[in-house]
C-alpha cells in the first residue's frame, strides 16, 4: 500500500513574515461535503498586509477552503469542518463566535459581481448601517465616500450616487462590491476569482486595486490564472485533489517549486 502523500508546505520567507505578522492560521483542517473529503489535513499560516493566492485545477479545494475562512460553508447543510482556523489567535468556529460579526471582519468578493438592487450609495451604506457604525447621516456619508475612494470608484460615480448599482459596468460593479466589503472595516478580504467575468481593462484596474489594498488588509485570492497570481501576490499556495501541496514566496513557487506536481501544473502538464 502506498504511503499517504505528504505536502511540502514551504514556510513563507522570513522577510515576509517579519514585515507582516500572521493573520490567519489553519491547523489540521478537514472539510467534508457529506461523504466527499474536499480538504485533507490542511495547515497554513497566512500573513497580514499581503496577498496570498490560491492556485490549482478546478475542483482542487481552493474555493472550499476560502469559504471556510468566513464560515460561508455553514450555509451548506452537508458540510462539516474539523480542525482549527484562527484569526488573530481566535478560533472562528468557537461556539461563542458571532458569525455575522465574523463576516463583517472577513469580507468576501465573489466571482460574479453581485451589487444589491439599490443605489450606489445604498450598496455601500448597507453594511455600516446594519452594524451601527454611523451615528448620523454625515458619518454614513463619510464612510461611503471613503470606501468608494479606497475602491478606486468614487471619481467615476460621484455625480450619480443615487443611480442603481446594477447600472454600472462589470468592472465598476466589482469595485462597488469591494467598496461594500471595505465599508464595514474588515481585517481580511477574501476574493474568489474576482476577475474571471471581467475584460482585460477592468481586470487590470482590479489588480491595481488589490495591490493598493494589501497595504492595509490581509487579502486571500483564489484565481484560475497563474499569470494573475504571479502579478498580484506575495505568497502562493498550490492545491491539488483537496491537498495543500506547496505554499511559499510567489517567485519561488513559480521559478523553483519544491514539489513535482507544482512544477507539472505550472508548466501546463496537467490542470
Amino acid at each position: 500500500m502506498n504511503a499517504p502523500f505528504q505536502s511540502i508546505v514551504t514556510p513563507a520567507s522570513p522577510r515576509i513574515m517579519a514585515e507582516r505578522p500572521m493573520k490567519i492560521a489553519a491547523k489540521d483542517v478537514n472539510i467534508y461535503y457529506g461523504d466527499k473529503h474536499a480538504i485533507k489535513n490542511l495547515s497554513i499560516d497566512i500573513p497580514d498586509r499581503a496577498v496570498s493566492a490560491f492556485i490549482g485545477p478546478s475542483g482542487c479545494g481552493k474555493s472550499t477552503f476560502l469559504r471556510a475562512i468566513n464560515r460561508m460553508n455553514d450555509t451548506i447543510p452537508t458540510c462539516r469542518v474539523t480542525g482549527n482556523i484562527t484569526i488573530d489567535g481566535r478560533d472562528i468556529y468557537d461556539r461563542d463566535i458571532d458569525v455575522v460579526q465574523l463576516r463583517a471582519k472577513v469580507g468576501m468578493v465573489f466571482q460574479k459581481p453581485n451589487p444589491f438592487p439599490k443605489s450606489i450609495f445604498e450598496n455601500v451604506a448597507y453594511g455600516p448601517r446594519i452594524h451601527g457604525m454611523s451615528q448620523n447621516k454625515t458619518d454614513l456619508e463619510e464612510i461611503v465616500v471613503s470606501s468608494l475612494k479606497k475602491a478606486g470608484l468614487f471619481e467615476e460615480v460621484k455625480d450619480r450616487l443615487n443611480a442603481p448599482g446594477t447600472g454600472l459596468s462589470g468592472g465598476q460593479q466589482q469595485r462597488l462590491c469591494i467598496a461594500r466589503a471595505i465599508a464595514v472595516n474588515p481585517q481580511v478580504i477574501l476574493m474568489d476569482e474576482p476577475c474571471s467575468a471581467l475584460d482585460p481593462i477592468a481586470t487590470a484596474k482590479i489588480e491595481e486595486l488589490i495591490d493598493e489594498l494589501r497595504q492595509n488588509y490581509c487579502i486571500v485570492i483564489v484565481t484560475h490564472s497563474m499569470q494573475q497570481a504571479a502579478r498580484v501576490s506575495q505568497l502562493t499556495a498550490f492545491f491539488h485533489l483537496g491537498t495543500l501541496v506547496e505554499f511559499g514566496d510567489t517567485d519561488e513557487v513559480f521559478t523553483a517549486p519544491q514539489e513535482k506536481r507544482t512544477q507539472d501544473y505550472i508548466t501546463g502538464r496537467f490542470g
